[in-house]
């Protein structure tokens, strides 16, 4: 439902919600998905025992009262969950369109815009203008597309639905919380299907536990005031995500051909003295600081893609987002927001393996013995990690980049697969948020 018509029906939302509710109840199949796990209850008697919940956590009846007409089942948010897309894009693709040049000078536009909104966030958390916009572009496009849907109803049909119940009844739990403490009504409460709000899509639990009010208006308000989205997730990305004051968080590098390639891992740290000892330098040829900075070595497409030395802050990231691709593009993006120049192109192109290939060579991965957690066709952490290890086993260069000689070697089969120039167009289809610890990135338009 979109914003405008939540609003033609909030005349009479009583009605409103006796007629999802019966319409989204009516099919004795959708009832028992979501029944299965809550020992049988029905959709109304699930939801009295979660507004019990929430008045023992605190929330007033007041507040309780406000959310009821908006707290109804939606089989469609459901089935948008169990539909999300996941991302197979390669890197350098995926970052040129996410990470442009349009964004990149809106960023800059923005720090200059919001000076002391900055100025102040910087202070008190330590975390640079720079990399609060690039989670501020790629979340929302600035503010642009936050979703058309009622938090509540999202949140609440996902807390009964069996696949993350306990998640998405404390993020409901949160969202009258935000309600009770004034910052938003239900009716102002409009986003994603996922239930993130606000310009940099927090979920309910990191609006009620990190917002704060910049603009010094009394409320917290991450949809509309431009100072609380920055001051908020200055707040979320230090307190909760551990940033570090005054370190780097990614640069690129330049990597020599005889670099030790098991050591380019996010789970391997060397000092930059190491680095450089092995050749590791600056795109434009500079030597790296010869100290002790731990950083690790991310070769997002292998080695002949681009290389980039990641620090303790680029942790953060990925903590925001588990997706490599993401995570890299958004830190990619704050060092172009804070000036630095764009990323070497590959001398080469990248070939990479389509998605039943990826998906062969998972399955190969787990017979081998490797946990690579779901057999989705994308190139996770997990699938990283058993391909750098098969890599060893058969003396190819471990570089974690999954290649057609390591799956035929395994002893899988090859059909021709796209390379970097060959990836299909990128079709925006509006913020798709993603789990945190969590979700998948959304594709923006640019």
């Amino acid at each position: 439902m979109t914003r405008d018509s939540l609003f033609v029906w909030q005349g009479n939302s009583t009605l409103y919600a006796l007629v999802v509710s019966a319409l989204c109840l009516s099919s004795p199949a959708l009832a028992q998905r979501g029944a299965s796990c809550h020992g049988g209850q029905s959709f109304p008697q699930f939801l009295a025992g979660l507004k019990q919940q929430a008045v023992a956590a605190g929330v007033s009846q007041r507040a309780i009262a406000q959310a009821s007409p908006y707290l109804v089942y939606d089989q469609s948010i459901v089935n948008r969950d169990r539909g999300q897309r996941v991302f197979g894009q390669i890197f350098t693709v995926f970052a040129g369109r996410m990470a442009s040049e349009g964004r990149r000078v809106k960023g800059q536009q923005l720090i200059k815009q919001y000076a002391n909104a900055f100025a102040r966030a910087e202070k008190e958390y330590g975390v640079p203008p720079a990399v609060i916009t690039a989670f501020w572009a790629l979340e929302s496009d600035f503010g642009a597309i936050q979703g058309n849907l009622s938090t509540l109803r999202s949140l609440v049909s996902l807390a009964y639905d069996c696949r993350r119940s306990e998640m998405f009844q404390a993020e409901t739990i949160a969202a009258l919380k935000i309600i009770d403490r004034g910052d938003l009504s239900p009716a102002e409460m409009i986003g994603s299907w996922a239930g993130e709000l606000g310009q940099t899509q927090f979920l309910p639990r990191h609006y009620y536990d990190y917002a704060v009010d910049y603009d010094g208006d009394g409320h917290r308000d991450l949809l509309h005031s431009a100072p609380d989205v920055i001051g908020s997730t200055a707040h979320y990305i230090a307190t909760g995500l551990k940033w570090r004051r005054g370190e780097p968080w990614l640069q690129e590098v330049q990597v020599p051909a005889n670099l030790p390639w098991d050591q380019a891992d996010l789970l391997v740290k060397q000092p930059r003295s190491q680095w450089a000892q092995w050749g590791v330098a600056y795109p434009d040829g500079r030597p790296l600081p010869k100290d002790d900075m731990p950083a690790s070595l991310l070769l997002p497409m292998g080695r002949h893609g681009p290389a980039f030395l990641a620090y303790a802050n680029f942790g953060a990231y990925t903590e925001w987002n588990n997706s490599l691709i993401y995570s890299t593009t958004a830190a990619y993006l704050a060092t172009r927001i804070a000036g630095a120049p764009p990323m070497r192109k590959p001398t080469a192109q990248v070939a990479q393996l389509s998605f039943n290939e990826m998906k062969q060579l998972q399955q190969l991965l787990v017979r081998a013995g490797f946990d690579v957690g779901k057999v989705d066709g994308v190139l996770g952490q997990q699938t990283r990690t058993g391909v750098k290890a098969m890599q060893i086993k058969y003396g190819l260069p471990a570089d974690s980049w999954p290649t057609v000689e390591l799956l035929t070697r395994m002893g899988g089969s090859v059909t021709p697969a796209p390379s970097a120039s060959a990836e299909p167009p990128f079709r925006p289809a509006g913020p798709q948020p993603v789990q945190r610890q969590r979700r998948l990135p959304p594709p923006l338009p640019e």
